[in-house]
């Protein structure tokens, strides 16, 4: 029996397909990108999981987000996923390095019909960030890239965001290996990251344990 303080229950493959049959289930676009996406192996395991993506439509829907930034396309289903919560007048901005598997995700987006609310832009995040005018606005943004750069991401994104925003960033486990006593290589960036996260007085962060670990932070009114 866990402590009463230690409410969590292990996700186990019986548990999982419970939780999923209690989803709604992805489109015929989205089993055909989590198809695609499956013929590239390993890499393969950088795609969210269903039950995630849900989750960022449903939580888009929440803040009635319209101008949204994404870093970390991949295959574009977390892509997909949160341009399908936006309003047809909704504005993402997505950031990635690889054309070949951008190709796969404008395929879907356009398959979806919300290819007109997504604009993808090739090269490195930090450069597309800096970018950006100091009053963007953004409503919500989806953290999901290399993980040496989540700080720098977070420096440039949390003074962006309007007051209320809200930050999601992902793999804040790292499979477990951030919590090690002496992580190393991206389990010790993301273990920075989560330390960085929790001292910023400029939002309010909780962590949750969604597949890989997901920290939702808003930015203070004030």
């Amino acid at each position: 029996m866990n402590p009463p303080d230690l409410k969590t229950v292990a996700m186990t493959p019986r548990l999982h397909d419970y939780l999923l049959s209690h989803v709604e289930p992805p489109d015929p676009v989205q089993r055909q990108l989590i198809s695609i996406t499956a013929t590239l192996g390993d890499a393969a395991e950088m795609q969210v999981p269903h039950e995630q993506a849900a989750f960022l439509t449903l939580l888009t829907r929440l803040i009635r987000a319209q101008r949204i930034v994404e870093v970390g396309t991949f295959t574009g289903y977390s892509t997909l996923a949160l341009a399908l919560g936006m309003p047809p007048a909704g504005r993402l901005i997505t950031c990635d390095l690889s054309a070949e598997w951008a190709r796969i995700a404008q395929d879907a987006w356009r398959d979806a019909g919300v290819a007109d609310r997504i604009e993808l832009r090739l090269g490195p995040a930090a450069e597309t960030l800096r970018g950006l005018p100091e009053t963007a606005n953004i409503d919500l943004v989806f953290l999901d890239a290399d993980k040496v750069g989540y700080i720098d991401y977070w420096e440039q994104l949390v003074p962006r965001l309007r007051p209320g925003g809200v930050l999601l960033a992902d793999n804040v486990f790292y499979y477990g290996e951030a919590a090690d006593d002496e992580p190393v290589g991206n389990a010790a960036a993301i273990d920075a990251f989560n330390r960085h996260v929790r001292a910023d007085d400029r939002v309010d962060s909780v962590m949750l344990p969604i597949a890989d670990g997901l920290t939702l932070a808003r930015k203070h009114d004030s």
